[in-house]
């Protein structure tokens, strides 16, 4: 009968992973199989809205767009302008 334990490790120097588990007597025969979590890739918003000084300032700009409270720019007047 199989049966199995699951556990999360870091690999270490050469390549050396280490199970800590009480479970296995000394010397039991095991099979050992290594799955590789790949990294998540965090979207823009989430990444924007760890800082609380930048939630803050989206918030309050949704805020605005709800309430209409918007600029509109030309950006050909600006660059002529600003030139």
């Amino acid at each position: 009968m199989l049966s199995g334990i699951k556990q999360k490790a870091i690999v270490g120097k050469d390549g050396k992973i280490e199970l800590s588990t009480t479970e296995l007597p000394e010397g039991t025969i095991v099979e050992v199989i290594v799955l590789v979590e790949q990294p998540t890739e965090e979207d823009e918003t989430t990444y924007l809205l760890k800082s609380e000084a930048n939630k803050k300032h989206l918030l309050k700009a949704l805020e605005n767009v709800e309430k209409g409270n918007l600029i509109y720019v030309d950006l050909d007047e600006y660059e002529k302008n600003s030139i």
